[in-house]
């Protein structure tokens, strides 16, 4: 009897113990987070549009879905920190260990037209960890850019318009007496219309497609952009002090990797910050018109990587390259594909008819209107590029 009763209490203690319900949801959630990490970390990103400077593109509430597969995931450069703390906090990381920049392989290239998003190049603090910005991609490395009365060419060539881009229009019109009214403006998704005190003009904020059909009303005389001659940008724009605006800026050439520079008076002020910041190197200019680098004399520099030039879908409302410069490789998170949610919190309710749209890239700059001589036509009417 007493043989029953031990080997009954050998088989109760030999049996697996049970874990407790607690301990079952703590590691399902420690499982689940992993694998989030893993996904948001090597495969694809999840970001929310807070500011107007795509528009009318992607709007304040989108909800995007970023591959990092289509351009190479760029692997951790600072792996201690705090999971998804910068949805809290910005500074949830330890400085030290860097890891060295590297991108794996990936199935596309960056193509002009993509709507990319970056980590900001002025912030401080370690790349990964910087402000995340997006921006579509206008000029590529070793290109020559220049804006000049709102039309962007690239090595000479205009670029359209572009599908769904805002400016600022002057509407001149031929009936000061006649009033717009909400539903035409809200019939071509045009959100801002100030008239002149004497009503013969007014200033709209539309795309250009939407500009034209303004300047087919009856009562409009004609529409034409809105350019800034206003010199008060020039110190706040990059590089300062060069007489640009936001609408005539440039000629600027696009550092490509390997390719060689000659410093002089003119160029040093463009590619210095690049030299410095981005290349990790130490140059100052001498007294005889020589630079040094690293602190050796030359007059030419040679770069490392490729860099970008980004401008906002709303392009008199928006911060990019134009204020703050090149965008490096080494700082670009990945390809912007489709908004999976979209949140209208002045109505406050979902924008249904944006979710899962995708987002244009190269094809927004095809078949759209463009500015000949400070005309607005049909990109259909001239031949272009």
């Amino acid at each position: 009897m007493a043989d029953r009763s031990s080997s009954r209490s050998r088989r109760r203690n030999d049996a697996p113990s049970q874990k407790s319900e607690f301990r079952q949801w703590v590691e399902a959630i420690v499982v689940a987070v992993v694998i989030v990490l893993i996904i948001r970390t090597f495969f694809f990103d999840l970001f929310r549009i807070p500011t107007p400077s795509m528009e009318r593109n992607l709007l304040v509430g989108d909800y995007l879905f970023v591959s990092k597969l289509h351009y190479g995931t760029r692997l951790p450069m600072t792996p201690l920190a705090v999971p998804f703390g910068s949805a809290f906090r910005d500074d949830l990381y330890l400085d030290a260990p860097q890891i060295p920049y590297t991108r794996l392989p990936g199935f596309s290239s960056i193509e002009r037209g993509d709507a990319v998003v970056f980590n900001l190049p002025p912030d401080d603090g370690p790349i990964d960890r910087k402000m995340h910005y997006i921006k579509r991609i206008i000029g590529m490395p070793g290109e020559t850019l220049q804006i000049t009365d709102k039309v962007v060419a690239v090595d000479g060539n205009r670029l359209p318009l572009g599908e769904g881009m805002q400016y600022f229009w002057t509407v001149r019109k031929s009936d000061a007496r006649y009033q717009v009214s909400r539903s035409e403006l809200e019939d071509l998704a045009i959100s801002a219309w100030r008239e002149n005190p004497d009503g013969e003009m007014a200033r709209t904020l539309a795309t250009a497609r939407a500009a034209l059909e303004v300047r087919d009303w009856s009562w409009v005389e004609d529409v034409e952009p809105l350019v800034l001659r206003n010199t008060n940008y020039d110190s706040v724009l990059y590089p300062p002090n060069q007489g640009f605006t936001p609408d005539n800026y440039g000629p600027l050439t696009i550092p490509a990797a390997g390719k060689t520079v000659t410093l002089n008076d003119e160029t040093w002020p463009v590619y210095e910050p690049v030299i410095t910041r981005f290349e990790g190197r130490s140059a100052r200019a001498m007294t005889d018109s020589t630079y040094a680098i690293d602190g050796e004399e030359t007059t030419t520099y040679t770069f490392e990587q490729d860099y970008y030039f980004m401008l906002g879908d709303n392009r008199d409302d928006s911060e990019d390259s134009r204020f703050w410069g090149f965008v490096p490789e080494d700082h670009i998170v990945g390809k912007a594909l489709f908004t999976y949610f979209s949140w209208d919190a002045e109505a406050f309710r979902p924008r249904f008819n944006r979710i899962l749209r995708p987002i244009q890239d190269g094809e927004v700059f095809t078949d759209t209107p463009i500015l000949e001589d400070g005309n607005l036509v049909e990109a259909a009417a001239t031949d272009r590029e």
